[in-house]
């Protein structure tokens, strides 16, 4: 059967990898095809007002039967084996003989190891080059994933210099010490912030997705019971074979129990469900799709962890739009991210980059702040002490993107982020506890939490959920009342400014007056 590249699909070798040769024929192989919608998203259902519910998302703008019939057959022609359909996010799971997978899809499958920066030999699947489809599938399959299993992405989190570490709390720091670390409670962000009192989220779910480490439950009541904040309903759903596996990698496991508590602490009437997935571009993919068609809808969708978009094929960011996009219709707020490593995003290019997921169009994307609370007077900057070789707030303009609607005009041509921001700078950071100790920690993985927090605060005070959040922050009319603008500081290539900026967006929140904004924006009752 003739068969064509796939648009999108190629990938190039990894240059530090070494690879070890062709997988053994009879190597078990699975991977996911991501079909096209059957028809288009309308706008106002991915931008608001309208929201549709999983069943009618599945019946209108799910994969078509006969592209799942087409590709059925495909597969099956190649001796290889459909083993699950998910026709609402247009995912199907194929599995089989390595030799046979490679025929299908015009590749070879090869084995790589590389050690990561912490000496560890990590070994992969691999591919190079284009990926082939039979011409009868040409146009209705978006991506094929899973091929190449090279561990993609980072948790965007960060902790204080190893001589930074002793906060001095909340407490005011003596004079003459304003740039002494201090540590803020979750709590007392929700003080500082505004978050609307009467509030804690009751009534509304909380997705998070993981790709790597885990929590350990005990740890996590021993951290609620001591912040004196009832422990919310936590639950871990396993996907593509990865699960909650704590104790691996303290990296990962920070990142994981920084979420859990940040949302938690703030939000704590809320149900946290945590997806684990694969720390692949499939698993990126998998973990969204599962997260935004669980039942229930989610109300927000906290991203924590994210790669430069330049390290991304074109399909793999298609399929995780299209998911994006479905999170939207559903009426699911998506908070990501911006990035920890400045207006590079840690590339060695000396260009400018951003971090994807955040920089996509269908997410609240979170910037980052310094923090201060222990003078005469509340500051708060932009996080930036790439100086002293630590971290700073992801932000700039997007190379993948267009400007979508709600922000023309702000962003020369394309699409600024972050679109908000909170604290995120370690030596101001989050007083959590992860691997049996207090510690503190920062990142913009830490300001994404706390936004979606909030949503679920304001959707319960609204008792309805918010979807797609920026087109309603942009409609802010200036100065942004609900919003505290951001106007000192910078984060490599760019500076913070009045209005919108590629450092804070549009600022950090004033939840009260937010909440009113959108009361009268959405004609609701207090």
């Amino acid at each position: 059967m003739t068969s064509l590249p796939l648009p999108g699909s190629f990938r190039d070798d990894v240059p530090w990898t070494e690879r070890l040769g062709p997988l053994a024929a009879d190597e078990r192989v699975d991977f996911v095809v991501v079909l096209r919608r059957r028809a288009a998203l309308p706008r106002e259902l991915v931008e608001g007002p309208g929201t549709v519910t999983r069943e009618a998302l599945a019946a209108r703008f799910g994969a078509d039967p006969q592209d799942v019939s087409r590709v059925r057959r495909a597969v099956e022609a190649a001796g290889l084996t459909v083993e699950e359909v998910h026709e609402g996010s247009r995912r199907i799971r194929v599995s089989g003989r390595a030799d046979a997978v490679g025929a299908l899809l015009g590749t070879e499958l090869s084995a790589a190891r590389w050690t990561d920066p912490r000496g560890r030999v990590v070994t992969h699947r691999s591919r190079s080059g284009s990926l082939r489809v039979p011409e009868p599938l040409t146009g209705a399959v978006v991506a094929v994933l899973g091929t190449d299993t090279r561990p993609h992405g980072r948790p965007l989190l960060r902790a204080r210099p190893a001589d930074d570490r002793t906060p001095r709390g909340d407490a005011t720091t003596p004079a003459g010490h304003t740039a002494a670390p201090v540590a803020y409670t979750p709590p007392r962000l929700a003080e500082f912030y505004d978050f609307p009192p009467g509030t804690d989220g009751t009534g509304t779910t909380a997705a998070l997705v993981e790709f790597g480490g885990g929590y350990d439950e005990a740890e996590l009541v021993s951290y609620f019971a001591q912040l004196g904040v009832k422990p919310p309903s936590i639950r871990a759903v396993g996907v593509a074979g990865a699960a909650n596996s704590p104790g691996r990698d303290e990296n990962a496991d920070g990142e994981v129990q920084l979420d859990i508590e940040v949302l938690g602490a703030l939000a704590p009437g809320a149900d946290l469900v945590v997806h684990f997935a694969p720390g692949t571009a499939r698993g990126y993919v998998e973990a969204v799709s599962s997260a935004v068609h669980a039942d229930p809808t989610p109300t927000v969708l906290s991203i924590s962890w994210g790669a430069p978009e330049n390290h991304w094929t074109r399909q793999s960011v298609a399929a995780l739009e299209e998911a994006l996009a479905d999170a939207a219709a559903l009426g699911v707020t998506v908070c990501a991210a911006a990035g920890d490593s400045g207006s590079t995003d840690g590339e060695e290019d000396g260009r400018p980059h951003l971090d994807y997921p955040g920089s996509s169009p269908h997410v609240l994307s979170v910037g980052g702040t310094t923090l201060r609370l222990d003078g005469r007077r509340p500051a708060e900057t932009v996080w930036n002490a790439l100086a002293a070789g630590g971290g700073s707030t992801g932000g700039g303009r997007s190379a993948t993107f267009p400007p979508p609607l709600w922000q023309r005009g702000q962003s020369a041509g394309r699409r600024g982020v972050p679109d908000v921001a909170a604290v995120a700078d370690p030596s101001t950071g989050y007083r959590v506890r992860v691997g049996g100790k207090p510690t503190t920690l920062g990142g913009t993985s830490a300001a994404a939490p706390l936004w979606a927090a909030l949503a679920c605060r304001l959707s319960q005070a609204l008792g309805t959920p918010l979807g797609l959040l920026p087109p309603l922050l942009y409609a802010l009319e200036p100065p942004p009342r609900a919003l505290r603008d951001i106007t000192a500081g910078g984060n490599g290539r760019y500076q913070a400014a009045a209005g919108w900026d590629p450092c804070t967006g549009l600022g950090t929140p004033l939840g009260s007056a937010l909440l009113a904004h959108l009361r009268a924006t959405r004609g609701t009752a207090p």
